[in-house]
Formats: C-alpha cells, structure tokens, sequence
C-alpha cells in the first residue's frame, strides 16, 4: 500500500462524506480549504498505515472542536462509507487493513468525545502530556511504580502498547485502559506507532463511564 493509494482512497471517501445528507453538512461547516484538508488527511492516514510521520496535529482537537455537532447515528454512516470506499479503491488486504484501522481509533474518539465531555469521579489530579512511540519516556519502559497513595489510569489512544505487571504481561489497544495500584512494578513497550496517556489519582479511579451509545452499538472512525 502506497501513499498515492492512500490518497486516492481518502479523496474518493471524502467526495462521498461531502455528498452524503447526514455527514456533508458538519464537514461542509467545520472544513474551509478542501484541497488542504485532504492532502492532510493523506499524511494522517500514511502515518497511521506506513508510519511515515507525515501527519503534524491532533485529530482529537479536531474533533473536540465539532463535538456539539456530532450525533452518535453519524459515526455508523462514516464507517459504512469508508468500508465501501476502501473495498473499491483498495485490494482486499490492503481494504480490511486500512478499516481494522479504523475501527481502533473509534475507541480513541469515543474517549474524546464522550469520557472527556462526561468525566467519571473522581477526576485525575495530574496527567502526562500524550505519548507517542518516540517521545515515550525511556523510564517508562523499564520497570517503575507509582508512590504510595497514587493509583494509575494507562490510556492507550492509539496503536497497541506491551504492559508488563511485574513478569504479567498483556497487550492493550486503542480504547483499552489500564489501572495501576500504588506502588505496583510495572513498565510499557510500544507495539509500532501509538499515543498514550496516565493519568494520577489519589484513589481508586472509577470504570469510565459511557454516554450516548446503544448497548453493543460501534462507533466510527474520526471524521478527520
């Protein structure tokens, strides 16, 4: 898969989005510069598949930006479009690879979107900037613990990450989250191009809460 296949996939996605009675309106408003948009949605989405790191920005923010706008029904036609439009302008690997995608950074939106704008208590009293695989610190990855009285809450947002509990391993994925106990041994590793973020509490962190979504419902990938 190349980034020209890649690009063309995004612009035949998109001249859809755009046509589209559900998603054209919200895009049509929160886009100015067609040509520019897709030409950085093409850099994302080679960072995301290729790892080139040609995407500089932050989907998220995007998206938070738009949230008012964006209704839950709409995340369901986004992916039924992008699967369409990957199966006709990819090869059947490169098409499931590129909605596996997809469908991975749903759970990063659905944190953005949802947890964020519905924070379960209690709240954090300290987070760490957003990692990604190069800028995760190198102490990190070896084995380290919180303090006494200090719980953990790992974030994967992106990509796939290696947790080891002190010889207990296990693999975390976008969406997943990760509790930590205080002054438990533990360290990370990434598996390829992620995002990740911890945040610190003084107590145990509740379960995130969910807003919105229908008991087995999915929801899309980022309208980008």
């Amino acid at each position: 898969m190349t980034d020209a296949d890649l690009q063309r996939l995004v612009n035949a996605f998109y001249a859809k989005v755009r046509d589209d009675a559900s998603l054209g309106p919200v895009f049509g408003a929160a886009v100015e510069n067609w040509p520019e948009h897709l030409e950085k949605l093409g850099a994302f989405w080679s960072s995301v598949m290729r790892t080139t790191g040609r995407y500089k920005g932050s989907p998220m923010g995007a998206h938070l930006r738009h949230a008012a706008a964006i209704e839950p029904a709409m995340f369901d036609r986004w992916l039924a479009l992008w699967r369409e439009t990957a199966a006709q302008e990819l090869a059947a690997e490169h098409a499931a690879a590129v909605v596996e995608k997809a469908e991975r950074i749903a759970e990063s939106l659905k944190l953005a979107l949802y947890f964020r704008l519905e924070p379960a208590t209690p709240r954090p009293y300290k987070s760490t900037p957003i990692f990604d695989e190069l800028s995760l610190p190198a102490g990190l990855r070896r084995q380290h613990s919180t303090k006494a009285g200090v719980w953990g809450l790992i974030r994967v947002l992106e990509g796939r990450l290696l947790y080891d509990c002190d010889g207990d391993t296990r693999e975390l994925r976008a969406g997943d989250e990760q509790v930590i106990e205080p002054q438990q041994p533990h360290s990370v590793e990434p598996l390829g191009a992620m995002r990740m973020q911890v945040d610190f509490f003084d107590q145990p962190p509740r379960k995130l809460q969910r807003r919105n979504r229908p008991e087995g419902a999915q929801l899309a990938a980022p309208a980008l």
